[in-house]
């Protein structure tokens, strides 16, 4: 009977973090899950004043769902020197990039990436392959990005960017992560929040806040390669 809960537990898991229609979630009312950590609903409350940072003639918001070789970044610097290159100051203007899904790892600081070896987790390798231990688009450093010239996700925040991750698959991958390596689910899940980088927001899923953004007058784009 253990091993179909847990069998049956992480099913869902992979289901969800792979994409799963939101019918889905309603699973989560079910006892099989009852590791999986329930969001902290008075924290999250916050999120809906933090969209009136958005400021600006042009707006705009990249949802980030693959780590994509750091282009959930690399398209919110390259929004801002385009637009600088054609007469737009910074303070005219703002992109958000929402890290959600598999993406969720560059909203995290160097001890998680670590500890949890998010980059063999996400996928996020070195040019040469090997998995990252350090989180490499938040402070980059040589060889990182592909043009020495990009700028990382906190040189964008100095400047007025906005980023913002998504709790519903931190709670899914935290709790993938507990599993495999025989953690308590809610502690592990309360490392996470507590290694989000400064300034980056927490929001109750990143759907929810492409939507949000998307009221605050932002357009739409896909952060892919």
């Amino acid at each position: 009977m253990k091993t179909t809960t847990n069998n049956s537990r992480r099913q869902f898991i992979g289901a969800l973090a792979l994409g799963a229609t939101a019918s889905t979630i309603s699973v989560l009312t079910n006892p099989l899950y009852a590791d999986v950590p329930i969001p902290d609903t008075e924290k999250l409350y916050s999120a809906e004043d933090w969209f009136k940072k958005i400021k600006g003639k042009h707006r705009i918001v990249y949802d980030g769902s693959m780590p994509h070789h750091g282009f959930p970044i690399i398209w919110n610097w390259a929004f801002y020197f385009t637009n600088n290159g054609t007469g737009t100051p910074d303070e005219d203007m703002t992109a958000m990039t929402v890290l959600r899904h598999k993406a969720i790892a560059f909203a995290f600081n160097d001890a998680l990436w670590k500890k949890y070896n998010l980059g063999k987790m996400f996928n996020v390798n070195t040019a040469d392959g090997t998995p990252y231990t350090r989180n490499p688009y938040y402070i980059p450093q040589e060889g990182d990005f592909p043009l020495p010239m990009i700028e990382g996700l906190k040189r964008m925040q100095e400047r007025g960017a906005l980023f913002c991750v998504c709790d519903l698959a931190m709670k899914v991958f935290s709790n993938a992560a507990a599993i495999e390596m025989g953690l308590d689910s809610k502690a592990v899940y309360q490392e996470w929040i507590a290694a989000i980088l400064p300034d980056i927001q927490l929001v109750p899923s990143g759907v929810w806040a492409l939507g949000r953004a998307q009221e605050h007058g932002c357009g739409y784009i896909f952060a892919g390669e």
